[in-house]
């Protein structure tokens, strides 16, 4: 679909929240939109923890992979959104610009209880956002 329209979610590593997000739209995008998550450091692979509390709730993002933010990704988004950073100096909200920022906090290193909370609040972000795009 060459009129695809694509949300671009962004933080430092591209392992946890991102990656949440990414897949939470890929679940519920209105028609004709898709995801794609990016960060500015990202690392080797998805938080593990982030993985589990997916596949609690039937969504498995197993699959996908930490990748570099790049001029191309940016330029080819129609909406990005900032995930929230913890160092500014590699934060995304810096490399672009007209960003939401959902300032939601970062999973790494969170006991399983805590990563619950952070899927459940960005279910709750994404779901707000496909309504502004329906």
């Amino acid at each position: 679909m060459p009129d695809v329209k694509k949300i671009l979610f962004v933080c430092v590593e591209n392992a946890g929240r991102s990656q949440m997000a990414e897949g939470f739209f890929r679940k519920y995008a209105p028609r004709g939109y898709e995801p794609q998550s990016a960060g500015t450091k990202p690392i080797d692979a998805i938080n593990p923890l982030a993985i589990a509390v997916m596949k609690e709730i039937g969504i498995d993002i197993s699959n996908q992979q930490p990748k570099i933010i790049s001029d191309s990704i940016i330029q080819h988004s129609t909406r990005i959104v900032n995930m929230g950073c913890m160092d500014k100096e590699s934060c995304p909200a810096i490399f672009v610009q007209n960003v939401l920022d959902w300032e939601i906090p970062d999973p790494k290193g969170k006991p399983l209880g805590e990563v619950r909370k952070i899927r459940d609040l960005i279910e709750k972000r994404i779901n707000e956002l496909c309504k502004t795009l329906e």
